[in-house]
């Protein structure tokens, strides 16, 4: 018609005033007929599409429902140094848009369409723990059902923040939160719902993460908490990830070894007191601790200190102890070998009545100083008993046995006994107090 609007103007034209005027309905029927054999026409989207700066709904009073539902796919990192959780999710946000829909019997029986999400007004939905910009990729697509739903799935890496408690490294289970909120739309505008039920997001979830990596997802549970910024109040769904850290690793390269290196050392106590060979093996363990806990300090947390390095830290002191009490009892035998004191009454009596009459001189002995008593083979002075009766002391041998009478060869034996004696103490302490710290560490970490 000359001098008019084209048809096709004026369509757009009236349909625009139509969408946009109150009173009139509230959705608008698209006229797909062909699009099952010719393709989509995109001027019957182009209203549509022009709208995308603006929130869709008839009544700019009533809010928007966003429903919202994600996939752990993957649990990439956890730092505790930095408090940070890096995993992969694929989000999915539901909505309504009011002025899309179409009869899918005229259209071939096409419910659903793809569309770009530069087309489409999509809500502002982000993570309150987030620490990395959104790194969406661009170009995304969304589906479009004939009754106006729309569908939108992005990946996303998500760096967030997450409160670590390593005390119980390398058996720690953490719980993090991933927060989902509007930073444009308070209540009035925009509500959050879920697609899915949380339980479906767990078991989907365990499902689908087939990293065999460091972390495993315990569960996922949901709060509905609302947040307030001075007067503006924002809907929000905080969910709750459980993840628990596979401990093999560390059980084989940091546990057994230490656990084989304690062991040993508990075992050497077996070698002769007499032998040189004890103080350094002795020795050799602890250096070969030592450098254990260096090749395996990259395993550890490079923050904190968990209980797997306190139980480091207490196999490298009793290592340590282990090699002060054989100085001590080395120090015993070579004192009673060169220059034995004279024993004080109450020692020799408290050895008396500590050891088996086996292992110990008789208690007449003491009374009437009689026979060689306690002479070792490896100690010098006479060994058979006959040298020694009808003998007068020498004046080293007086010197050295004092008031008691002893000769020196008895009294080197008593200190050898006494020596004996501490060592075998020293070592049922030593076991008590591993075994006792063993125990308490194993409560702990099932706790």
């Amino acid at each position: 018609m000359e001098g008019g609007w084209p048809f096709e103007g004026g369509f757009l034209l009236c349909l625009t005033v139509s969408l946009l005027l109150p009173g009139r309905s509230s959705t608008f029927t698209i006229n797909c007929s062909g699009f099952d054999k010719y393709g989509v026409d995109p001027a019957v989207f182009q209203t549509i599409f022009n709208q995308k700066d603006f929130r869709p709904v008839i009544n700019y009073s009533i809010p928007t429902q966003v429903n919202i539902s994600f996939i752990l796919s993957a649990i990439l990192e956890v730092d505790e140094q930095l408090q940070l959780l890096t995993s992969f999710l694929w989000l999915k946000l539901v909505w309504n848009n009011p002025f899309i829909s179409w009869d899918p019997e005229e259209c071939g029986a096409i419910s659903k369409l793809t569309v770009t999400t530069e087309n489409l007004w999509l809500p502002d939905i982000f993570i309150v723990e987030s620490m990395d910009v959104d790194q969406t990729p661009e170009g995304l697509s969304a589906y479009v059902t004939s009754d106006g739903h729309i569908v939108y799935n992005k990946p996303m890496r998500v760096t967030s923040i997450c409160s670590l408690d390593i005390f119980y490294f390398p058996f720690d289970q953490q719980n993090c939160t991933l927060t989902f909120s509007s930073f444009l739309y308070t209540v009035e505008n925009m509500l959050l719902g879920m697609a899915k039920e949380v339980w479906e997001i767990a078991d989907t979830s365990r499902d689908i993460v087939r990293t065999q990596g460091e972390w495993e997802l315990l569960g996922i549970t949901k709060a509905t908490p609302k947040m307030s910024v001075g007067s503006s109040l924002f809907d929000q769904i905080m969910f709750y990830v459980a993840i628990r850290r596979r401990p093999n690793l560390y059980i084989i390269n940091l546990l057994v070894p230490s656990s084989f290196l304690i062991a040993i050392d508990a075992l050497s106590f077996y070698l002769p007191a007499e032998s040189e060979n004890r103080a350094p093996f002795k020795i050799t363990l602890l250096l070969g601790y030592n450098v254990f806990l260096l090749m395996m300090n990259k395993l550890l947390p490079a923050s904190g200190t968990p209980l797997i390095s306190v139980y480091f830290a207490l196999c490298l002191s009793l290592m340590v102890v282990s090699l002060l009490e054989t100085i001590f009892i080395t120090y015993l035998l070579h004192l009673a070998t060169t220059r034995p004191p004279a024993m004080p009454r109450w020692l020799h009596s408290l050895l008396l009545s500590w050891a088996s009459p086996r292992t110990c001189c008789p208690t007449k002995l003491w009374k009437e100083n009689m026979g060689p008593g306690l002479t070792p083979p490896h100690l010098p002075g006479p060994k058979d008993p006959g040298q020694l009766v009808g003998k007068e002391l020498a004046p080293r041998e007086a010197e050295l046995s004092g008031d008691s009478g002893l000769t020196s060869t008895q009294l080197a034996g008593l200190w050898v006994q006494f020596s004996h004696m501490m060592d075998t103490f020293l070592f049922r302490l030593y076991l008590l107090f591993l075994a006792s710290s063993i125990i308490v560490v194993i409560v702990l970490w099932n706790t």
